[in-house]
């Protein structure tokens, strides 16, 4: 199956989510997240505002709030498919954007350079247990990994979990993917 194939096929499939699942899910994953070392080290974490069917993000970033961490939140640049992450303490500060996500209002917010940001959580639509993703197609955060020194972090339902993601030169692996079932600590080559 291409890249297409099984970005279409993943999103029949997460959509199929019941709502009290979903939330549940959510839930557990938001717990293990927050048991990591990476995130309880980190004053400042990069994470996406979450549309459905992604793992929801939203009470996620009110408890790293409310443990006293920064937020980071990312404003895609369309005609150079880049991003710029923003701090944001507050969901007013936040309106839909590119492509109907939820993005900072850079005049609201303080842009974060990328050394600042200790922990990135990372979106996508699939995984492998190699780490590696298969995004929304855009390729915003291949570019931004592509020389970030952080630690890495997908959080996934393990539907999203496939025997192998197609590659491509440029795509990056991620350091651990948590599911409602499993932490995948992936090795770093």
């Amino acid at each position: 199956m291409d890249k297409k194939d099984l970005r279409n096929a993943m999103q029949l499939q997460l959509k199929q989510l019941a709502a009290d699942t979903y939330k549940e899910k959510s839930a557990i994953i938001h717990s293990k997240l927050l048991d990591e070392s990476a995130i309880k080290d980190a004053s400042v974490i990069g994470i996406t505002l979450s549309n459905f069917p992604e793992v929801d993000t939203w009470p996620l970033i009110e408890e790293l709030w409310a443990r006293g961490r920064s937020v980071a939140v990312p404003k895609c640049h369309p005609k150079t498919r880049e991003m710029t992450f923003y701090e944001i303490t507050s969901f007013d500060q936040v309106e839909i954007g590119y492509s109907r996500i939820s993005e900072p209002i850079p005049n609201r917010t303080k842009a974060v350079k990328k050394e600042e940001i200790q922990c990135l959580i990372v979106p996508g639509l699939a995984y492998d247990k190699d780490g590696f993703r298969l995004g929304f197609g855009g390729g915003y955060y291949d570019r931004y990994l592509s020389n970030y020194r952080g630690s890495t972090i997908s959080l996934a339902f393990q539907l999203q979990v496939v025997e192998k993601i197609p590659r491509d030169d440029y795509d990056l692996s991620i350091g651990k993917i948590i599911t409602e079932r499993e932490i995948i600590l992936v090795e770093q080559k």
